[in-house]
């Protein structure tokens, strides 16, 4: 909804603050009530003044409140990915759940796979309807409720599953995944309508920021109540898990779901409560999506009006791609690599989280310096150098030079105490800081490149863009781990579909294109 000015009054009281403070008379009244009162009058202004400049789809702009509120629901929904897709589930999924990592790995992409299906099929179109409607946080409201409701059931994810019980958590996993990314189609669309052209990149930068700055207060959260007590002995390290967790039955790595929901709701409020939503277009649900269906046929039909979106949007679906799979496999990896229980794989998400969080902010400057184009260029092009980097340090092996696993240990500390790991965990906080800034700048590039009257039904695509060939590339890294036996080979994949998308980028230039 859209948050109303402050009174004439409580204005001219706000602009007003800064001379009345250095007058002497009320000088002298500092740190009374009344001039506390004149400083919250000017907070609330300062937050709640819609910027004069026109958005970047030439409407009206968002408060810094409502901005900030966009930005907020990342740092609601992002940890979602942190906890489930890298770095504490998914690991436990595979060592623990499946039993094999090997089988593990191939299972994880399976269950990305059939979710990429589901919403290369949906997500046009949604966004279209969105698009003939008007509204978004409807359908935002709705895929939360769908993704809390899925993180809540992977509780009940067991080690040793099987048969039906297997099928149950890879089903409740999908639909989560399916849920996230449709949330994501109609949170985007949002974007280049509360903000200014040069606004976009630096709040796509701020709410990956934010998401992964969440990642990392939950990932401490699960490291501090539930995995170190009884493990480690340090004062302020509870002597039990909390609310009596058993951590022989695994329930930390089975926790990582309801906490996550839990989060998700509580944050995701503000979206809610202070971003304002595209107006109502007063046709009937069944209307619109008549009408959003149609316009995504039209759409696809006049591609060749929009060919420099369309080759960028071809150019994101392999380097899109290439990066999740680095998500969905990079804990796997790295978790079965060097033998890491809960607390390494905990500790290793907290720091690469931190460096992601930098690559929010990283990504926001380099496109705002550079382009985006070129920016795309130094994210993923930088990501795929430090993933083949990361292939060469194995326990016994560092840079593809052996190691002798042997050699005393770095430090007492019973985590990260060996060179290889050390070593490891360097190379993949520059992958941290580097695929988040590539995650800010592709949405950035097409808010900036996408046609105005259809930025949500483009976001749709975007998201097609995105999702439509998941299957292909955690596919191929699932058969490539399988016939090979090695984990390393089977990644090998990703750098392939990051260099298709690179390669495909030469030939985008980076212009809006007009609606026909």
């Amino acid at each position: 909804m859209n948050i109303p000015d402050l009174s004439s009054e409580g204005q001219t009281r706000a602009a007003n603050a800064p001379a009345l403070q250095n007058d002497p008379a009320v000088g002298e009244l500092s740190g009374s009530p009344a001039s506390v009162a004149i400083a919250e009058a000017g907070a609330i202004a300062w937050l709640t003044r819609i910027p004069p400049d026109p958005s970047a789809t030439g409407g009206r702009m968002a408060s810094r409140l409502g901005q900030t509120s966009w930005a907020l629901y990342e740092w609601a929904r992002n940890p979602f990915v942190l906890l489930m897709t890298i770095y504490l589930f998914a690991p436990y999924f595979a060592k623990q759940v499946v039993g094999d990592p090997v089988r593990g790995q191939a299972l994880a992409g399976a269950i990305q796979a059939y979710s990429g299906i589901v919403i290369a099929i949906l997500a046009p179109f949604l966004g279209a309807i969105a698009d003939s409607g008007g509204r978004r946080k409807p359908w935002i409201a709705f895929y939360t409720l769908v993704l809390a409701g899925a993180m809540f059931v992977l509780w009940f994810a067991m080690p040793h599953a099987a048969g039906w019980s297997l099928f149950f958590i890879g089903a409740a996993w999908a639909a989560a995944n399916v849920a996230f990314e449709f949330s994501a189609v109609f949170h985007n669309s949002l974007l280049p309508t509360i903000t200014s052209q040069r606004g976009v990149a630096g709040l796509s930068g701020l709410g990956l920021a934010l998401g992964n700055a969440a990642g990392i207060i939950l990932l401490l959260f699960m490291l501090i109540a539930f995995a170190l007590p009884g493990v480690v002995h340090w004062s302020f390290i509870p002597a039990r898990p909390l609310f009596g967790v058993n951590q022989a039955l695994h329930e930390p790595e089975r926790l990582s779901g309801p906490v996550g929901a839990i989060w998700l709701l509580l944050f995701s409020l503000p979206l809610f409560l202070f971003t304002p939503d595209r107006p109502s277009s007063k046709l009937s649900l069944f209307r619109a999506m008549i009408e959003g269906i149609r316009s995504v046929i039209r759409t696809i039909r006049s591609l060749k009006h929009y060919r420099n979106v369309g080759l960028y949007l071809l150019a994101r679906l392999f380097f899109n791609d290439g990066m999740t799979a680095v998500l969905v496999f990079g804990g796997i990896y790295a978790a079965t690599t060097f033998h890491w229980g809960p607390i390494s794989s905990l500790i290793y998400g907290i720091v690469l989280s931190i460096f992601a969080v930098l690559g929010g902010f990283f990504g926001g400057f380099i496109d705002n310096l550079f382009g985006s184009k070129r920016a795309i260029f130094i994210s993923i092009g930088g990501t795929a150098l430090f993933l083949l980097i990361s292939f060469g340090i194995t326990p016994d092996h560092i840079l593809f030079v052996p190691y002798d696993p042997q050699t005393p240990r770095v430090w007492s500390l019973p985590f990260f105490n060996t060179w290889p790991e050390l070593v490891f965990l360097g190379s993949v906080n520059f992958i941290a800081v580097l695929i988040t800034a590539g995650y800010a700048n592709s949405r950035t590039m097409l808010a900036r490149i996408a046609p105005t009257e259809k930025m949500a039904e483009f976001f749709g695509l975007y998201s097609l863009s995105g999702q439509s060939t998941s299957f292909l590339a955690t596919g191929f890294v699932s058969w490539l781990t399988l016939v090979s036996q090695s984990q390393r080979i089977g990644l090998l994949g990703e750098v392939l579909f990051l260099s298709v998308g690179l390669v495909l980028m030469i030939f985008v230039r980076e212009e809006r294109a007009k609606s026909v």
